[in-house]
């Protein structure tokens, strides 16, 4: 990376849904060049130790914090990186980094920044089971913790309503277990109850579990912070294959809505 009117640099990169081979080269050149990787504890606990390099993991709640202290250390002349799961600019820290850099001192403005995209979970799992993201599709989090739940249902109304095929980030946790029952209670109201509904827990780890259901047969504790959920829109198709190596159905949504 090249150095702007500061000598430090940022790079905020994601790691990829779990396996090695998923994360870009640009990553691997960002981490191997840096001082400094910034993150939630099991995303810098994925970074290799090595001389030279500072680990700095932090708990889930304080992407502010860490973004600001990332932006610091870079304004300090630190080649730092700060890791993401996934994609950065998905629901992850690439937002956080601009928020704090549009809230903080003006010498950070002159830092150079750069985001390096990841596969996200979402396009890991769907490309596990298939392509049922293939035509129009909406990603929501479920998570409250950053908008009201009045916010979520009426976003997840409307995407049904739209006949998006829907990608579901945080579906369910310990903290807040009746409100994926909500959701399918909901879509079940919108939709009914053949939609199919993709389960993809733990993708590209050796965890990994997938599973296809109706929305009929969909319960809550399918699901868990380590679940995508992708739910298909009215024209997903299932294609069963009981001959082949690999019996998994295969679900996917025709490119074309006429």
């Amino acid at each position: 990376m090249s150095g702007g009117a500061l000598s430090g640099w940022l790079a905020i990169a994601g790691l990829g849904p779990g396996d090695e081979a998923l994360i870009t080269p640009d990553v691997t050149a960002a981490l191997a060049g840096a001082s400094d990787v910034i993150g939630y504890i099991p995303y810098v606990a994925r970074v290799a130790p090595r001389e030279g390099l500072t680990l700095h993991p932090s708990d889930n709640r304080v992407e502010l914090d860490r973004a600001a202290h990332a932006l610091e250390l870079a304004a300090q002349g630190r080649r730092v990186v700060v890791v993401s799961s996934g994609d950065p600019g998905v629901f992850a820290m690439a937002a956080a980094v601009f928020e704090a850099l549009e809230a903080g001192p003006a010498h950070w403005r002159d830092l150079d920044i750069r985001v390096l995209p990841g596969i996200t979970a979402m396009l890991a799992a769907s490309a596990r089971a298939g392509a049922p993201l293939g035509h129009d599709f909406c990603a929501i989090n479920l998570s409250d913790n950053l908008k009201p739940w009045p916010l979520i249902e009426k976003r997840l109304r409307l995407a049904a309503e739209a006949d998006f095929a829907m990608a579901f980030y945080n579906p369910r946790s310990k903290a807040r277990p009746e409100g994926f029952e909500r959701v399918l209670e909901l879509l079940r109201e919108v939709c009914g109850n053949d939609r199919p509904i993709l389960f993809a827990r733990a993708v590209s780890t050796p965890d990994e579990q997938l599973r296809v259901v109706s929305l009929g047969q969909a319960c809550a504790d399918m699901a868990d912070m380590r679940t995508m959920v992708i739910v298909g829109s009215s024209l997903t198709r299932i294609i069963e294959r009981p001959g082949a190596r690999k019996p998994d159905p295969i679900l996917y949504t025709p490119r074309s809505a006429s």
